[in-house]
């Protein structure tokens, strides 16, 4: 008598799909952990502030990614040596306002953002977002300068400036001095 043959062991297939797994894995983190990235370094600010000073040059440079790139002075004391505030802005309606006040004393509302890989976004750490045209010129605490030149007041009931009537200068009690004659050099012989 023979012996009964047992079943056949079911053998299990070859499993392709772990390699698909395995390089899907591979792509999907390594991206999925990029754009996580990017997200947080975009929208965390290290900090934010304002700078104040007269904007000098504002212009849009970059090869594929263009952005507004400019330089500010910042004077802390007149007659100190101005210190140069580098900054990028991404908007374009922020660049148009910065245009229009160039020249003009002005505040720079920045975020700075730390961390970010290219120069795509920016060749400086600041991002301004907002500009405002200062009125004043603080000199020192309690002396300001107005930028505006002062209105002078007017009389209710012309409408024209009140300036004060011209007088003529007294006479003086002093007698004039006679002017000295010119003296002519002595001749050369």
């Amino acid at each position: 008598m023979s012996s009964p043959t047992p079943p056949p062991v079911p053998v299990a297939p070859r499993r392709r799909t772990s390699a698909l797994k395995m390089m899907f894995w591979l792509l999907l983190l390594p991206i999925a952990l990029i754009v996580g990235y990017f997200a947080v370094v975009l929208n965390w600010n290290y900090s934010t502030g304002e700078r104040a000073g007269w904007v000098q040059k504002l212009s849009r440079k970059g090869w594929l990614c263009k952005t507004w790139e400019g330089e500010m002075a910042m004077v802390s004391m007149p007659g100190a040596i101005p210190e140069k505030f580098l900054f990028t802005v991404r908007d374009d309606a922020v660049a148009e306002n910065i245009n229009k006040v160039m020249g003009k004393r002005v505040t720079l509302h920045y975020e700075e953002k730390v961390g970010l890989p290219t120069s795509c976004f920016g060749e400086t750490r600041h991002f301004v977002n907002n500009v405002l045209q200062v009125e004043e010129i603080p000199l020192a605490p309690g002396l300001v300068v107005p930028s505006k030149p002062a209105v002078s007041p007017t009389t209710p009931s012309t409408g024209t400036p009140a300036t004060p009537p011209l007088q003529p200068a007294p006479p003086s009690s002093t007698p004039a001095l006679p002017s000295p004659a010119p003296q002519t050099p002595p001749a050369k012989g």
